[in-house]
C-alpha cells in the first residue's frame, strides 16, 4: 500500500529536487502528488509500498540532519558578520513599501473603528 513520505506543500524546490534525487540514487520507487489546480490536495512524495519505508525515512533524516546544519552554519556565518536582517534593515531596503504598508493598516484600522467612534 502507498504511504506518504514527504510532504511538499512550502518545501523550497531545491530540496524537493534532493529529495528526488536521494531516492533515484538508492532505487526507492516512488510517485508524487501535487496541489492540484486549486491547492487544496496534498502535495508529496509517496513510495509505491511500504517495504523501504524505514531505509527511506532514514535516508531522509540524515538528509534534512545534514541540510539542517548547513542552513543554521550558514545563518551563524551571516550573523557573525553583521548581515542578519531585521525589521529596520527591511525597511530600509524598502521604504516606500513599508509607510504604504503601514497607510493600509491605519485605513483599516480607522474603518473597523469608526463605526464604534460615534456612539
Amino acid at each position: 500500500m502507498a504511504v506518504l513520505l514527504f510532504k511538499l506543500r512550502n518545501v523550497p524546490d531545491d530540496e524537493a529536487a534532493d529529495v528526488r534525487e536521494l531516492l533515484h540514487a538508492h532505487d526507492i520507487a516512488f510517485y508524487e502528488t501535487t496541489a492540484g489546480s486549486w491547492g487544496v490536495s496534498m502535495p508529496g512524495i509517496w513510495l509505491h509500498d511500504d517495504s523501504r519505508l524505514a531505509e527511506a525515512r532514514a535516508l531522509l533524516d540524515t538528509y534534512q540532519n545534514i541540510r539542517q546544519s548547513e542552513a543554521r552554519s550558514t545563518y551563524e556565518q551571516a550573523l557573525a558578520r553583521g548581515e542578519r536582517r531585521t525589521v529596520f534593515t527591511l525597511a530600509a531596503e524598502s521604504p516606500l513599501k513599508v509607510i504604504l504598508l503601514l497607510a493600509a493598516l491605519l485605513f483599516v484600522l480607522y474603518i473597523s473603528i469608526m463605526p464604534f467612534m460615534r456612539l
